[in-house]
């Protein structure tokens, strides 16, 4: 089934305790794109902005991984968005070092017409106008996953609670999720966001795995035990990808009709994907990875999960 992401395409500055990257390949829709590619039937529709900055090798290598680029825009004379950050001793903090949204900050997604038919949609972290302005674009969408963050929940709640009752699923991290419900603790918060009109949502957290909400049903993942974290970089996003990337190898029909069975899969996919990405900097472990490798550490996480 068509998969389309629209989301940040960037050049990352990444340093950990264990080294560092320079003007690494990174960014929402890319390491999106990556994860899902290696479960997806069909090639990755990916919608984003770059500079002419952006490196020819970079985008042969997106193709290379089935990524279908025609709704890839470049921007004549602009420079593609560049992150640098510092992760903590413990690998369980970052700090901002420097933001460069460059392209990106005028980011107005444009929707091939090749990409309108799309089933399966995700929305990587942006604006909820921006968000939704992709919806406007899309002609019945089967499912609709966003991503959000504390900054839009801050700034643009009204346009957030907007888009959330547009949508089918909403993946958050804990504090965010706690931030949008004004609770204390991530039951409550899933709860209370189900209200708000999605179908499922999804709360990560980090290194303790993630918690699945549907409506009288909440089921926890742990995560997948990864022995040398690299970089966590991308962790989230590829989470997001392989996720999606199940479904639309096995979803068929309307949002009401993914079982939760199948939608369990798919986070434990999401989990495989995310312990993949952090092994090692950037885009680079996650882009060695295939199918088969993928579905030997989903069958290992999945015997472990039996009880």
């Amino acid at each position: 089934m068509s998969l389309l992401v629209v989301g940040s395409i960037a050049y990352d500055t990444i340093k950990t305790p264990h080294g560092n990257a320079e003007n690494a390949l990174g960014g929402s829709a890319v390491y999106f794109s990556l994860a899902a590619g290696i479960l997806s039937p069909d090639p990755v529709r990916l919608v984003g902005v770059v500079g002419d900055d952006f490196h020819d090798r970079d985008l042969e290598f997106l193709r290379s991984r089935r990524i279908d680029t025609a709704g890839l825009e470049v921007v004549p004379g602009g420079s593609t968005f560049r992150w640098s950050g510092e992760y903590s001793a413990d690998m369980n903090s970052r700090r901002t070092l420097s933001v460069d949204l460059n392209v990106f900050q005028d980011f107005k997604p444009k929707v091939p017409a090749s990409f309108r038919d799309s089933k399966l949609v995700f929305l990587a972290n942006g604006p909820p106008v921006t968000q939704m302005s992709v919806l406007d674009q899309v002609a019945k969408p089967a499912f609709v996953m966003a991503d959000t963050m504390d900054l839009w929940i801050q700034t643009a709640k009204p346009d957030l609670l907007q888009l959330l009752s547009r949508i089918d699923g909403l993946l958050v991290n804990d504090s965010e999720a706690l931030l949008l419900t004004d609770t204390t603790d991530v039951i409550s918060a899933g709860a209370a966001i189900l209200e708000l009109g999605p179908s499922r949502v999804i709360v990560k957290k980090g290194e303790h795995g993630a918690i699945l909400f549907e409506r009288g049903k909440i089921i926890p993942l742990p995560a997948y035990p990864v022995r040398g974290v690299r970089d966590p970089t991308g962790a989230g996003d590829s989470f997001a990808g392989a996720v999606m990337g199940h479904l639309a190898r096995t979803f068929k029909g309307r949002s009401g009709g993914i079982e939760t069975r199948a939608f369990k899969e798919a986070l434990a996919h999401g989990t495989v994907a995310a312990s993949f990405t952090v092994e090692d900097f950037g885009v680079a472990r996650l882009a060695a990875v295939g199918e088969p490798e993928a579905r030997r550490r989903f069958d290992e996480y999945r015997d472990w999960l039996a009880l």
